[in-house]
């Protein structure tokens, strides 16, 4: 039975499915299967769809549709472990959005999504965020990795801002600031002092991955981290 629903949901968020991978998250739930294992489940799901996206075997299509999915069982599941009053182990915690006046919202959902999938705890802040916006929920959440997301030219200075605000409040030390959207390039985030850039998200997973792995290693944040690295 636990053998048939991981499957199952695994199926259903490669196929895009999000009404059915919620049904399953329910199942899932009802017949008292351990939440975290079917988390595991979607979450192998949603990395293999990232990794056919990146070698060219699916479409953009298809990335959305999966992240939808997931977006659509997670809360179930996270409703359960909470209840259960079990943890996931979290590999960082993110905050995110897009910048002040900017509205576009499905780049920044599909990293978000993918982070989570990956192992992070990310709280989405949404569209046009305002800066200090993104600080308090830096500093309340006490988030090792900001990342910024502006698809329109007239947005990208706002990223600078950001930064500019968390050097004001001492902050920039505590937190690596990773940027992209379609308005932002590697040479622009240099120019305003973020540590990461990546034009897709699969890459801002990898970057975030990097990140986290830097912080593990020597034992707290630091600053300056490699534009556009990857693991």
């Amino acid at each position: 039975m636990e053998t048939e629903v991981l499957d199952a949901i695994g199926s259903a968020i490669a196929g895009c499915n999000s009404r059915e991978a919620a049904e399953l998250a329910r199942k899932a739930v009802d017949t008292g299967l351990d939440p975290l294992r079917v988390f595991e489940a979607m979450t192998a799901a949603m990395t293999e769809v990232g990794r056919r996206f990146e070698v060219g075997e699916c479409w953009l299509p298809d990335l959305v549709g999966a992240a939808d999915a997931m977006q659509a069982a997670t809360p179930i599941l996270d409703d359960e472990i909470k209840r259960k009053g079990v943890a996931r182990q979290s590999l960082g915690t993110v905050v995110a959005g897009t910048v002040q006046g900017d509205i576009h919202t499905i780049g920044i959902q599909m990293v978000c999504t993918l982070l989570v999938g990956a192992g992070f705890t990310v709280y989405n802040l949404g569209i046009s965020v305002a800066p200090e916006d993104f600080v308090a929920a830096v500093r309340e959440h006490e988030a090792n990795i900001l990342a910024m997301s502006a698809l329109l030219t007239v947005s990208a200075r706002e990223q600078e801002k950001v930064i500019e605000l968390l050097k004001a409040q001492g902050m920039r030390e505590s937190v690596k600031v990773m940027v992209g959207g379609g308005a932002i390039t590697e040479d622009f985030a240099t120019r305003i002092g973020a540590d990461g850039y990546e034009p897709s998200a699969v890459g801002a997973v990898a970057l975030a991955h990097h990140f986290a792995g830097q912080q593990q290693d020597a034992g707290q944040t630091s600053s300056g981290g490699p534009i556009g690295s990857r693991p």
